[in-house]
């Protein structure tokens, strides 16, 4: 408190408006240590005092927390446009931590620049997942005859583990390096993993194998969600981490949108396609859609390269320092930053992987429930819950951008709250009711009749070609299913109207849930908490489909969505257990108010 000792003086004619000319004091008396603009932990310290401090007491710390706020003001009017000039990104020794400093226009576009490439990142994460999933099942048939229904549940579950091996090790790195790096290599093994994807083809023997292997390491290249995540939370102010959270989750909805629309346009090539015998590289509908995600891959790099730059704003949004690592600086004292709620964090975590799960649960169960309760053929199951998918991802495109504007007026944890009781009345309404029951099938269907026990068999049904002939296909509920006979039907009211209560709920718990979890963290890197978060949800993508596959064929769909309610309802419970923990780390430290 050196300078609210020294200054004391100073400061009191200039409260009384008896010595305006003595202040702001000479900026070459107010150089050394004492003055560093990183002295807000004991300016706090000081308005603590204030307001604890009794009352003969009170008068002299509010003169110093007084006099200590009118030497920084003297600090920032005598630099001026000398400050701004100074570097923004520099190396920050001890008297020039910029820990409090202010941020210029040039460094807000920068940073805001950024924060729009990691938006990309994420929209082409998202499409290098969708863009081949309409056609892995035909692909993979045709490049090697042994595949089976479970070998390809094994495909499309290796993307999701992938994703969550890297997610810890891509945010571990990214807490010590510069971000950059991580994401450089990350995106680099997806187009190599795209790349070798498309020749999957060409070796004699174990082809489904070399798929497995890319499809996996597509996977581990997406990891670097993590990354981007724990960027954008370091780089935004509390103000501005839900719309840039809220932004991020629209890019990766678009994306998962779009892939599966960029696969029909290269449908349009045919299965022969063209085929360059130089290279060994068939171009045809089943590998155009790799070699642009490749393509967009390594454009991303380049975008990383020459525009990312190291950015970090504390949550009042004033510039920190951007090294991921702490410095040993014996010469000036550490700020007290307070420890992270650990139970908030572990919370937050169960509350996405269960969001993740809903979402597993209600995209495999949908093609499977409408070809059972409907009757209708697979070529009218891949058309309707194709619209239906797309409806859901504009859905939930739009509520992303609702979440921004209703989050200012009644709060995150409200949203993720409602939005739990919104999910849990959508799977309310799918129980069925009523007296009327499905059609029965009771032909003998050989293998078309075995219910969909695997994961790989319930998606087999997305990727029927549409040129087969189905008229002769029997449709209805199997009569192997034992619940077909006693379960009753879900109305396509029913059906609809849970659609879009679960497109609504959804869309706002995953948003909120990461947006919580940044703001709980607070200031320190979050790449490896991050890296946490993403695993969780990649092990809910991995169970989800495990878990309702079976209970719905063995149980119905009375006692799956009775079994998804329950969870929900103990998820609803675990947010209210924790409701006051949710908030963000400035504020349980009282830096600033909530």
């Amino acid at each position: 408190m050196t300078e609210a000792v020294t200054y004391r003086p100073l400061a009191d004619a200039h409260l009384k408006g008896n010595s305006p000319s003595l202040w702001p004091p000479p900026l070459s008396t107010l150089k050394g240590p004492e003055f560093r603009l990183s002295s807000d932990s004991r300016e706090l310290n000081l308005l603590r005092s204030v307001l604890t401090a009794p009352g003969e007491e009170k008068e002299q710390v509010s003169r110093e927390w007084a006099a200590r706020r009118l030497v920084r003001a003297g600090i920032m009017a005598n630099l001026g446009s000398e400050a701004e000039r100074e570097p923004l990104l520099g190396p920050g020794s001890p008297e020039s931590r910029e820990w409090g400093a202010i941020e210029t226009q040039e460094h807000y576009k920068s940073r805001w620049k950024s924060v729009r490439i990691l938006y990309l990142t994420m929209f082409l994460s998202s499409v290098g997942f969708s863009i081949v999933i309409m056609s892995i099942w035909p692909y993979l048939q045709k490049i090697d005859q042994t595949a089976d229904a479970s070998f390809l549940g094994w495909v499309i579950a290796s993307y999701s583990l992938g994703q969550m091996v890297a997610s810890p090790l891509f945010g571990l790195w990214s807490n010590y390096r510069p971000r950059k790096e991580p994401l450089i290599v990350s995106i680099s093994i997806s187009v190599a993993a795209n790349c070798l994807y498309a020749y999957v083809h060409v070796p004699a023997a174990h082809n489904k194998y070399y798929m497995l292997i890319a499809r996996g390491l597509v996977g581990f290249g997406a990891g670097n969600v993590a990354v981007v995540r724990s960027y954008i939370a370091g780089a935004t102010s509390l103000q501005e981490r839900t719309n840039a959270m809220a932004n991020t989750s629209t890019c990766q909805a678009l994306g998962f949108i779009l892939g599966p629309v960029f696969q029909t346009c290269f449908a349009l090539i045919g299965e022969k396609g063209v085929t360059w015998d130089i290279i060994k590289l068939q171009v045809n509908m089943y590998t155009a859609p790799v070699l642009l995600a490749a393509f967009l891959g390594i454009l991303n790099i380049i975008l990383i390269l020459f525009i990312l730059r190291e950015h970090r704003v504390d949550d009042l949004g004033r510039q920190c320092k951007t090294v991921n690592f702490q410095e040993e600086n014996t010469d000036e004292p550490q700020i007290p930053e307070g420890s992270i709620d650990q139970v908030a964090v572990v919370a937050t975590n169960i509350v996405f992987f269960v969001v993740l799960f809903i979402f597993a649960v209600y995209e495999t169960i949908l093609t499977p429930l409408t070809l059972d309760m409907y009757a209708w053929t697979q070529e009218q199951a891949v058309l309707y819950d194709g619209i239906l998918l797309v409806a859901f991802g504009v859905e939930a495109v739009l509520v992303f951008m609702g979440v921004k504007l209703l989050s200012k007026k009644i709060g995150e944890r409200a949203i993720l709250l409602g939005g739990f009781v919104v999910v849990w009345v959508g799977f309310f309404t799918l129980l069925p009711w009523g007296n009327q029951f499905p059609k029965i099938q009771w032909e003998d269907l050989h293998n078309s009749s075995t219910p969909n026990t695997t994961f790989g068999e319930i998606i087999i049904g997305l990727w029927n070609s549409p040129r087969e002939d189905h008229s002769e296909q029997p449709t209805g509920c199997p009569i192997e299913q034992t619940w077909c006979l006693y379960t009753p039907v879900i109305h396509l009211a029913q059906f609809l109207t849970a659609a879009v209560l679960i497109g609504t709920g959804y869309p706002a718990c995953s948003v909120m849930s990461y947006t919580l979890y940044s703001k709980v963290l607070g200031p320190k890197p979050q790449g490896i908490y991050m890296g946490w978060l993403t695993t969780s949800g990649s092990a809910a993508r991995i169970l989800g489909p495990v878990f309702i596959s079976h209970v719905y064929t063995y149980l119905g769909p009375r006692w799956a969505f009775s079994l998804v309610c329950g969870i929900v309802v103990l998820t609803i419970l675990l947010i209210g257990a924790v409701y006051k923990r949710l908030i963000a780390f400035s504020v349980r430290y009282m830096r600033i108010q909530e």
